[in-house]
């Protein structure tokens, strides 16, 4: 019975849930990708509703392994127009976010 009442609950928080406008109907204005395998990978997207986002990542030996080293960045506007960037480094010490 409490599974129900959680599942009834969540969906009527989804449900209710605004979408702007503007971003039912964005386009992707440029979409980079890039991965060989062996060297790392690279991507970035941007789309006609002001989302941009940008990662790479690099192969780094720690030890007797072998971690991947990631930064990037994430930028959107918020729906009350607030503009919000995110620019973040992971690693073997876990991730690193700079808001």
């Amino acid at each position: 019975m409490k599974f129900v009442i959680v599942l009834a609950a969540l969906v009527a928080v989804c449900s209710g849930a605004a979408i702007p406008s503007g971003d039912l109907e964005a386009t992707v204005l440029r979409d980079n990708r890039h991965n060989d395998g062996i060297n790392g990978y690279e991507f970035g997207y941007e789309t006609s509703n002001g989302i941009t986002r940008q990662e790479n990542g690099v192969l780094k030996p720690v030890g007797e392994t072998a971690v991947i080293i990631v930064s990037g960045d994430a930028s959107w506007v918020a729906p009350d127009g607030t503009p919000v960037s995110l620019k973040f480094t992971a690693d073997e010490n876990g991730y690193h976010p700079v808001v």
